[in-house]
Formats: C-alpha cells, structure tokens, sequence
C-alpha cells in the first residue's frame, strides 16, 4: 500500500488528470463502474478529506461508504464553480487562464462518469480494477509540506451558542535567530473537535472556531516588547478553508530574526459545541543565502468602504481598479467577499485590450486562493489597469443570506460586506520584465499569430522589436552622418 500525504492527492491533479478517465475511455466502456471509473476520481480530489480521520461529514473510500451517497456526490460535483461544489474550487473553465497549481477539479468527462454511475445504478464492478488504495499518514498536517518552523498561537476556547468575537490576541515570538527567506506560510488550527462525531454543522466552519486572522510580524526589543511603534509587516490573511500561500520562487519573503506574530483582528465564531483551538504558522524557508530576484507588491483591490447590497436582488455588481505603477506578475488571484458574494472576476486593461484573467466562483464557507501556474501567471506592464468585478446575491436563493429583506453595507463583520482581491503579486524592472515575457515565449514555443492571456506584450518584439535607448541613439547618429 502506498503511505501519502493529503497534500499528495492534490499536487498530482495534473498529472491523474491526464491519466484518469479519459473521455474516449468512458465513450467506449459499455458501463461505468465504481472500481475502474470513480475511485480514481475520489482518490485524487476527495479522500484527502472525505476518509476516516479526515474533516469531510463523511468518508468516501469503499464502495459502501460511498454508493449511498451517490445522488448528492452527482449534485455537487455537478455544481462546478458554484458555492457547494465539491471539490471546493470554483474557477470557471470556459472563461480566462485555465492553467493553475494544485488544481484538484474534475473534467467534464469525470463529472459526466459520476452522473452516468449515479444514474445508472452504481455498479460496483470488479475490485480488481480499482487502484491501490491510499493511506494517509495525518502526521503531516501540512499542505505545503513539512514546515521549518512552526510557531504556536496560545489556545482559546469558544463556548457553544456564543457570539461571534473580534479583537486582539497576544503576540508569540517566533525564535528565529537569523533572517530568513520564506517560500511558503501556512496556517491551520489545531482544536477538540471530534471530527468523526461531528459539530450538528456539516460545514467547514463548523468543524473550526476561527474564521479569519489577519496577522503580521513585528519587531521585539531586549525587554521583549514591540520595537516599531505598532508597525507589523503583512502576510497572508488566515481565513478558514484556506489552502496554503507559495510564494514565486524568485520572490521570497523576509522573515526578520527577533520578530513576533501579532494580530489585532482575529474572529472567532461558535461551531456549536464548547471548543479549544490554536492556530499554529508554518514557515518553510529558501536555503541560507537565498536572495530573491523580485520584489513583493502590496497592491490594493478593492472596497470595503461604500458597499451597498440592495434586498431581494441578485446580479448585483461591485467594481473597484487600480493602476499598475510597475511591470507585475501577478502568482495568485484570491476573491474575498462575504455572504453575498457569488463569483468575482479579474480583468486587465492595456491600451485599447480588455481581457479577462480569471472568474471564480465564491463560497463564504470555503476561502480559496488560486495559485497561477508557472508559465500562465499573468505578466501586465506598468500603466495597466487592473479591475474585478463582484457578483452578489442577496437572495433567498442564496443558502448564506440569513434574511434577503436586509440591505447590507461595507463592514468587517460576517453579515457586513468586503470586496478584496488578497492575490500575491511581484514587481519587476525593465531587465526582469523582457526577460520574463521572453522565457514565456520559449516556454510555449510562441509564434506571431498566437495569443496568450494575461501577457499582453508577450507577443510584442515578434512583430515590433523594441530597441534600447542606446541603440536608438546609435541608430539616429547613423542617419545623421549619411545626411
């Protein structure tokens, strides 16, 4: 048997995704089986959840387990990109940059091979046919893999059936002793819940206390006390459902020796019964001497100001832009609304081009960023307008909305309203830039007719090659002496 990390399951999406049920297969099978066509699909984007010891309602490894559930897998995998969908990923495929890391989706032809089995009894087929089975070790409870240090926020306890808090938590000392690169951070929460017992709430808040924790580090004096006046520089935010944030290889984040984590803005909800839980913060880090290439940018997108969410109405829009100052690479598109918010989409504006990045759907229950992959992550030059638009419904036909008769507004509470995009993005000089855009042009072998989205100037020196300064100088000394 085959000893895998959850995290395993979901890395090798890419490449189960070109082996596993292929359409043609399931064209030509007079029956789609449990054993030869779902397990496969449960293997790579379900058990690592939906298995004994795992935070999925119900374990989806047998064919018992699984065949009784048949119907509601059909419906929520069939939902696609919308809130519900299993696997929570909600980035529509007809649309934008297809092309993402750790993509743990389903094709068309593995929903149509669910629906088919659903449909058409669930025939359990020959056993032989299912692959090996997996086992999980859930000592490595790190998506991003094992960190090289983990720093413990001190526990809470939340009582059941009590109201939501925000505020301040103490700030924990990381103990390094040495400045370090980071290439990826991750926070989970460790808490009492019973998994298997269940919370009464088949949700992925209902099994956590905390919501979200927006966090940074600052800096200690000697006595042990915040150095910088209140400062803290940011990281990721924390919000529940979140996958783990990878920085771009050549963009590493500085982890200061004799910083703290502090936060002044944690949420803690009830999950239905009385429960102690910590967060605890993974860093895995570049090798000693590392040095990043790019810098990271803190780019603001977004309105959290001046919402207003009309009642009873549903195709409501946000918009919010901002101007690019520099050449951006753009490694991860990340929507946060709350409630309402149905889907949110990324647009770039370069001159007289306006293109679509991505669209997601949004589910206020599973917070989920998206990782471009390393030749799709969109590359936009200085002067680009970067614009998303946010689709809300405030209706009872949306399962979040507690009572669609209320106008909502901008605020930080749950049944209040944000409109961000969280993404991770870089900045880049001139050098970086042509140097980025040319890798991309080898990478997938461009020619001048072709289109890529997201790099708008991709394509540029293929038809209009740009000179320097200094050979436009050169150039026009040339035409003056023939003059």
């Amino acid at each position: 048997m085959r000893i895998i990390s959850a995290k395993t399951v979901i890395s090798s999406a890419a490449l189960a995704a070109a082996l596993v049920v292929p359409g043609i297969a399931i064209a030509q099978s007079s029956e789609v089986t449990f054993h030869k066509d779902i397990v496969p699909i449960l293997q790579r984007s379900c058990q690592s959840c939906h298995r004994v010891g795992g935070v999925g309602p119900m374990p989806l490894v047998t064919y018992a387990e699984v065949a009784p559930f048949a119907g509601l897998i059909e419906y929520k995998t069939g939902l696609r990109d919308r809130a519900g969908t299993m696997p929570p990923w909600y980035v529509e495929k007809d649309i934008g940059i297809q092309e993402y890391k750790d993509d743990p989706s389903l094709s068309d032809a593995e929903i149509a091979a669910i629906s088919t089995w659903a449909r058409s009894g669930t025939p359990e087929g020959d056993p032989a046919d299912a692959p090996e089975a997996l086992v999980f070790d859930d000592s490595l409870k790190w998506g991003a893999g094992e960190p090289d240090l983990i720093v413990k926020m001190n526990p809470i306890t939340k009582l059941a059936g009590t109201p939501d808090w925000w505020g301040e938590i103490d700030y924990i000392p990381t103990g390094l002793e040495e400045d370090r690169y980071v290439k990826s951070v991750e926070v989970v929460e460790v808490n009492d819940v019973d998994y298997q017992a269940g919370t009464g709430r088949e949700t992925v808040g209902g099994r956590y206390i905390f919501h979200h924790m927006i966090w940074g580090t600052s800096q200690l004096d000697e006595n042990g006390e915040r150095a910088d006046g209140g400062f803290a520089f940011p990281w990721p935010v924390h919000e529940v459902g979140r996958n783990a944030d990878i920085f771009d290889e050549d963009a590493g984040r500085l982890l200061k020796a004799g910083s703290a984590i502090v936060s002044d803005s944690v949420h803690l909800h009830s999950n239905g019964k009385d429960t102690t839980g910590h967060l605890e913060i993974g860093f895995r880090f570049h090798p000693v001497g590392y040095k990043p290439k790019y810098t990271a940018a803190f780019i603001g997108l977004g309105n959290g100001v001046d919402i207003s969410i009309q009642s009873n109405s549903d195709d409501q829009e946000l918009h919010a832009y901002t101007v690019l100052n520099q050449h951006t690479k753009i490694i991860t598109f990340e929507p946060h609304l709350h409630a309402p918010g149905q889907r949110m989409c990324l647009e770039a504006i370069w001159g007289y081009t306006v293109e679509t990045l991505s669209c997601v759907g949004y589910d206020h229950n599973w917070v989920r960023g998206y990782p471009y992959a390393n030749n799709s992550a969109p590359l936009l030059p200085k002067g680009t307008i970067l614009h998303i638009i946010g689709y809300m419904n405030n209706t009872d036909t949306n399962p979040n909305i507690p009572d669609p008769r209320n106008w909502q507004g901008s605020g930080n509470r749950s049944v209040a309203n944000m409109f961000i995009d969280l993404g991770i993005r870089v900045t880049m000089n001139d050098e970086q830039f042509f140097e980025a855009m040319e890798q991309r042009r080898e990478a997938l072998n461009l020619g001048p007719n072709d289109h890529v989205i997201g790099c708008p100037l991709c394509l540029a020196p293929l038809v209009a090659p740009i000179v320097d300064d200094e050979e436009d100088a050169e150039a026009g000394d040339e035409v003056a002496s023939n003059d």
